[in-house]
């Protein structure tokens, strides 16, 4: 049976998309995305609970991003997750879970 990586999101851009270009001009987009998700206790307060989310978009994807996301943007994402590991620059092993975008949709609103 085959299995199924796939995440969901809306939510508002951290900060401007960071953009990179690699070796034979492939262009890498990195950014993170707020999730937040609100509720009512059982004493009739409101809370919000936000979550952070890494995003990475390769290609086209990423040329859209750098061309028209800003910090703040609103987007619906489609994309999978990946787990990558790394070694820090103290020697440690880190993990990191990162989105990688599939598409994405702009949901601002657009004035004019």
């Amino acid at each position: 049976m085959k299995g199924l990586n796939k995440v969901t999101l809306i939510g508002n851009l951290g900060s401007d998309p960071r953009i990179q270009n690699l070796d034979g001009g492939i262009k890498v987009a990195k950014c993170s995305i707020a999730t937040t998700e609100s509720f009512k206790d059982p004493y009739g307060q409101y809370h919000n609970i936000t979550d952070w989310h890494s995003i990475v978009m390769w290609r086209g994807l990423a040329e859209l991003a750098e061309k028209y996301l800003h910090k703040g943007s609103l987007i619906y994402l489609e994309g999978k997750l990946k787990n990558r590991t790394f070694e820090d620059k103290d020697g440690q092993k880190r993990t990191v879970t990162e989105i990688i975008a599939e598409s994405f949709l702009m949901l601002d609103k657009v004035n004019s």
